[in-house]
């Protein structure tokens, strides 16, 4: 079993840029692909982006591509979310998830095993 714990979020203003991370303890990241996901208050989840196990292919969210960009680094057991040129519909608890059944990559929440606390992103207009 995987324990995930993001950090980074904050409050930033509209264009600025923030980077999240994911850090995982218990077992290594490298056998999981792993996801990034966001809750808006009285919204659902959604998908923002994944990464396969090796890193060798992402998946974006229409909406963040292009100015979003996932990384790992399976030695340090993070994974990253660089966004940029934020906007204030990025404003959300961003999550990330770990994925342990495929090796590559899903949008569907319902794939993924294991969850963050999650970590609060804020954009101002």
């Amino acid at each position: 079993q995987v324990q995930l714990v993001e950090s980074g979020g904050g409050l930033v203003q509209a264009g600025d840029s923030l980077r999240l991370s994911c850090t995982a303890s218990g077992r290594t990241i490298s056998s999981y692909a792993m996801g990034w996901f966001r809750q808006a208050p009285g919204k659902e989840r959604e998908f923002v982006v994944a990464v396969s196990r090796s890193g060798g292919s992402t998946y974006y969210a229409d909406s963040v591509k292009g100015r979003f960009t996932i990384s790992r680094d399976n030695a340090e057991s993070t994974v990253y979310l660089q966004m940029n040129s934020l906007k204030p519909e990025d404003t959300a608890v961003y999550y990330c998830a770990a994925d342990q059944r495929r090796i590559g990559v899903s949008s569907s929440q319902y794939t993924y095993d294991y969850w963050g606390q999650g970590t609060q992103v804020t954009v101002s207009s």
